[in-house]
């Protein structure tokens, strides 16, 4: 995990000897055993905690999403255009059909639309005085 190889654990020892005395090294190291194992336990314990709360953010996510998905598909149905049948097709009758125009009068050109007046529109206060 950090590396440190059996010599270098075996200086530490040493040192730890030198410095605690052989009456104190066993209570040290069983201590230190100790603190060692709370610490393992505790990360593991947040790791667990962290993943499961990694867990449900995507679950509660993906249920928004489905949740969205569900309400945009509602929309369109509401929303899209109601598809009518086409009506059938009724059969015309022979007594129901217009003569056709003789051939000898001429049609009469249509009638001529008269051009649109402009009228002034509102001056906006909004926009600058126009010129005359």
């Amino acid at each position: 995990m950090f590396g440190i190889s059996f010599s270098e654990l075996l200086l530490v020892g040493l040192v730890a000897l030198l410095v605690l005395g052989p009456e104190r090294l066993p209570g040290a190291a069983r201590t230190a055993g100790l603190w060692i194992g709370r610490l393992k336990r505790s990360f593991n314990a947040i790791k667990q905690e962290v993943e499961r709360e990694i867990g449900a953010d995507e679950i509660r996510r993906q249920l928004h999403n489905e949740h969205i998905l569900s309400l945009e598909q509602e929309a369109r149905k509401i929303l899209s255009p109601v598809q009518e049948p086409a009506k059938p097709v009724e059969p015309v009758a022979e007594h129901s059909i217009a003569p056709a125009p003789a051939a000898d009068t001429a049609p009469t050109p249509p009638e001529p639309v008269p051009a649109p007046t402009a009228s002034p529109a509102p001056h906006d206060p909004t926009l600058p005085p126009r010129a005359p």
